[in-house]
């Protein structure tokens, strides 16, 4: 299992847009505002379009129903982690409200999406479609949950209380999600150059969310968040504690089954993966300093060259 290119290929995709980032800030051509811009344009088009897409095409019941073991194991994934992620963004990062926040968010939602798909296609073609529905119940906690309360929430100063607080749940994202999830279930026919505006928006996510990692880096001072012990310790519960975990729970389950087999890959590929763009463009869109969360994503990605195929070898150790 060649597993190392496939990653690597997508190292080289990320660090090329954040370079282009990165040199558009400093020779001017993109100032502070600019980014500011484009981090709405993030928050309002590109990531609404990817999460309707996404739940157009995978949320039907003929997905859910032939699929619903493997659904039902992603859910019970995504709450078996979010007491870890609570945990050890107390125990690292003490004092620091936001990075909390942000810890809890990249710790219980990797970037499934972005690397974990050209992972699934590259080296599990077979398992593209039945890894898509698995990171459903990721999606929805994210856009339901994660992005409102801890990115949204968590960038406005004082926080509204009482019913005032439903305000954060009702963004564009969220919005976006529930309009897939009424299409796809109801198996409406949408026409042909409506689903192309969404997924050529869609498109834009990825890249733009990379670019603007990019201005972050050159906005902040590297050298001294790199000297941080949090990067390090948030990168090593994110790429090798939660997979392991996962790894070390499937080994409870039968052996020789096609449906352990299954959910091995699907679950090391959404466990392993680095921690993702959210908590860079939706903060930033509020006029948050993202500089902490841009340190983590470019960490974590760049460790995850060496800890991924890591993380794939003992999978391979553990089916044999």
């Amino acid at each position: 299992m060649d597993i190392f290119m496939p990653v690597f290929t997508q190292m080289l995709v990320l660090f090329a847009f954040i370079l282009i980032g990165f040199l558009l800030y400093k020779f001017n051509v993109v100032k502070a505002e600019g980014s500011v811009i484009l981090s709405k344009l993030e928050n309002t088009i590109f990531v609404p379009a990817l999460v309707m897409g996404t739940f157009i095409e995978n949320c039907t019941v003929d997905n859910i129903g032939h699929l619903w073991r493997v659904f039902v194991v992603s859910i019970m994934l995504l709450f078996v982690l979010l007491p870890l992620s609570f945990l050890s963004a107390k125990l690292i990062c003490r004092g620091d409200d936001f990075l909390k926040k942000i810890a809890i968010y990249g710790l219980e939602f990797s970037n499934f999406g972005f690397m974990g798909n050209a992972i699934v296609k590259a080296v599990f073609p077979d398992l593209f479609f039945t890894y898509t529905v698995f990171t459903l119940p990721f999606w929805f906690g994210i856009y339901a949950w994660g992005a409102p309360t801890l990115l949204i929430a968590g960038s406005g100063g004082e926080q509204p209380k009482g019913i005032k607080r439903l305000k954060n749940f009702v963004n564009p994202m969220l919005i976006a999600m529930i309009i897939g999830m009424i299409i796809g279930l109801s198996g409406l026919k949408l026409p042909k150059p409506f689903i192309g505006a969404i997924d050529t928006l869609a498109n834009c996510m990825s890249p733009i969310a990379m670019i603007l990692t990019g201005i972050t880096v050159a906005k902040s001072n590297i050298k001294s968040l790199l000297k941080k012990r949090y990067v390090y310790y948030l990168s090593f519960v994110r790429l090798i504690l939660f997979p392991l975990i996962f790894i070390g729970i499937c080994l409870l389950l039968p052996k020789n089954s096609l449906f352990t087999h299954t959910i091995l890959i699907c679950g090391t590929c959404m466990t392993a993966m680095p921690m993702g763009m959210n908590p860079i463009v939706i903060p930033a869109a509020y006029g948050k300093d993202t500089s902490q969360a841009a340190i983590l994503t470019i960490v974590t990605h760049l460790l995850s060259v060496i800890t991924i195929p890591i993380m794939f070898m003992l999978f391979n150790y553990f089916i044999k």
